[in-house]
């Protein structure tokens, strides 16, 4: 091994927005003390169980278009729900949009989060 997994990093416009969405989808410490990142306009953290997601404003951020591999996700989150109805009803209350809601077989659904990241939610 060499490296350990810190945290994850998303680029937003607006860093708050995005970690206070997660922080409701994941529960978690916005903004934890941490001497491994300066929090500022710029940067936000949310520590959640194990892992670390962090938000980074970025000037003219362009979000993912999924699936247009013309702006590609680059990055995406699989997370676990018990029951995939309720969760979507959850995070789309939180801002969350619907991009594939696939065709009612599959155990997966794919969102954007408000700063159009791409996230599954994906029953247990």
């Amino acid at each position: 091994m060499i490296a350990k997994l810190q945290c994850v990093v998303l680029d937003c416009a607006d860093v708050v927005e995005l970690t206070r969405f997660y922080e409701s989808l994941l529960g978690g410490v916005v903004n934890q003390p941490d001497p491994r990142w300066s929090l500022d306009e710029d940067w936000a953290t949310l520590h959640t169980d194990g892992l670390v997601l962090a938000s980074q404003r970025v000037e003219d951020h362009q979000p993912p278009r999924w699936p247009d591999p013309a702006r590609p996700q680059q990055f995406h989150l699989d997370l676990g729900v018990p029951e995939l109805n309720r969760a979507q009803e959850k995070v789309l209350d939180l801002g969350a949009s619907l991009l594939d809601e696939g065709d009612g077989k599959r155990s997966w659904r794919v969102f954007a989060d408000p700063a159009g990241h791409p996230f599954c939610l994906v029953q247990d």
